[in-house]
């Protein structure tokens, strides 16, 4: 069977006929695998080395000897805090006597201190799962 052109009354034109197609486009939503989303705690052992400062106390003990009028008080001499002790002696006349006094000496020290410590750190791990059959899934949509 032969195809023939067909001729229309253009002023003696001759028409071929064509075919078009017509395109239709359609959405669907379609899942091609999932993702979990964890966080994971790792523990690692870490040195620390930092300076710390501390105050030490140191105590010396002074004998005076010395008669006083009336208690002496509480002072301070620089960094020392001076703490009078007192004693009452019994002769024929009641008298007070600066026994001793009290140095207290703050002395500031430091020192290097190292020490492990346990630091925690999170991470994110990521796991994909494709659908099955390695096919996308239909959802209907």
């Amino acid at each position: 069977m032969a195809w023939e052109p067909t001729t229309r009354e253009d002023g003696g034109q001759i028409v071929l006929p064509l075919h078009a197609e017509k395109l239709s486009v359609a959405k669907r939503r379609v899942v091609t695998g999932s993702v979990r989303i964890s966080t994971v705690t790792r523990e690692q052992e870490q040195l620390v080395d930092e300076f710390l400062a501390r105050d030490d106390v140191e105590i010396e003990r002074r004998p005076v000897g010395r008669r006083v009028s009336r208690v002496p008080a509480v002072r301070r001499a620089g960094s020392t805090i001076i703490v009078p002790v007192l004693e009452e002696v019994l002769v024929v006349e009641r008298r007070l006597v600066l026994k001793e006094e009290v140095l207290i000496r703050c002395v500031k020290k430091k020192e290097r201190r190292q020490q492990r410590v346990t630091v925690r750190k999170q991470e994110l791990v990521v796991n994909r799962h494709p659908a099955p059959n390695g096919r996308p899934l239909d959802t209907g949509r």
